[in-house]
């Protein structure tokens, strides 16, 4: 904030605060001869015959009450940020408060997760103590995702299976989980036209055992060979090193009913799984990496 409108700020913040206190004692004082005797002063408003309003002072307790709430907000505003560029003489601000606390819950974390930083991950998955951390961490970290239960939605991994798009050992997850994976899916309509993608899809079928037009399945065989095969491999059982799904199996990423693969194959697909290793460290992507692959074996 430059040092023009903090002036105006701090300037329109103490009048404001000052008409208060003028309005305040304004509408304390008596101005009429019935309200200094305690009459009040008729306003000449009446209902159902009898019922008269009376403009009376505030009660003093209660107009007390509106000069504490003054005095609370002039030290408030001494002590803590709230007059433009004047930081208050307490120097509390939000960021420096989140990170006090913060610092108390990773010291608290520490402690908790210390004896289990020697443990490999296949010994977390066996640790009451590591599963119920881990289960708090995918639930606050991935299951928007993912899944509260793991199982995952058309476009983000299903990890309650045992397909891996990117390896399923230890250090694979690991690997996953910390720097993240981005799966590209080129498109091939302006390659191949939509009846190749038509002849591609059909075969693709073939591979999962969908029934598929024998004839388009036979020529799509030779577009995937040519262009597929080098991700998918020539049988189309995949890649975990490239990201390269398998194409045999039931488990279908984006769907896989025949206009699902068509849109995949004449579009592409573009998959990011984010880094969580400078967000989480190294602990607690271990934990993680054991909780999923608790997940995928059933338990």
């Amino acid at each position: 904030m430059t040092s023009g409108w903090s002036l105006f700020v701090i300037i329109l913040t103490i009048a404001n605060i000052l008409a208060c206190v003028w309005l305040l004692r304004w509408t304390s004082k008596p101005r009429t001869a019935s309200e200094k005797i305690g009459g009040g002063a008729d306003t000449g408003h009446v209902w159902d015959k009898d019922l008269r309003e009376y403009n009376n002072p505030l009660p003093k307790w209660w107009l007390w009450l509106f000069y504490i709430t003054v005095v609370f907000g002039l030290l408030y505003l001494v002590f803590y940020p709230g007059l433009g560029n004047f930081a208050g003489v307490g120097g509390w601000t939000q960021a420096g408060q989140y990170e006090q606390e913060r610092a108390t819950v990773e010291a608290r974390a520490a402690a908790l997760l210390a004896p289990l930083a020697v443990l490999p991950v296949a010994e977390l998955v066996n640790n009451e103590q590591a599963m119920s951390a881990a289960h708090n961490l995918f639930q606050q970290n991935c299951a928007q995702c993912h899944g509260s239960d793991g199982g995952g939605a058309v476009g983000f991994p299903n990890l309650r299976d045992a397909n891996w798009q990117w390896g399923s050992d230890a250090d694979s997850v690991v690997a996953t989980i910390a720097g993240g994976r981005v799966a590209a899916m080129p498109p091939w309509a302006a390659v191949i036209g939509e009846p190749g993608v038509e002849d591609v899809v059909a075969y693709v079928q073939t591979l999962g055992g969908q029934q598929a037009d024998a004839a388009k399945a036979a020529a799509g065989q030779v577009h995937f060979q040519t262009l597929c095969s080098a991700c998918h491999g020539m049988a189309g059982k995949g890649n975990p090193l490239l990201g390269a799904p398998d194409l045999t199996d039931d488990a279908w990423l984006y769907g896989g009913d025949a206009a699902a693969i068509k849109q995949t194959v004449m579009a592409g697909r573009n998959g990011q799984m984010p880094a969580w290793g400078d967000k989480l460290g190294e602990q607690r992507v271990k934990l993680l990496a054991a909780y999923v692959t608790k997940l995928a074996a059933g338990k």
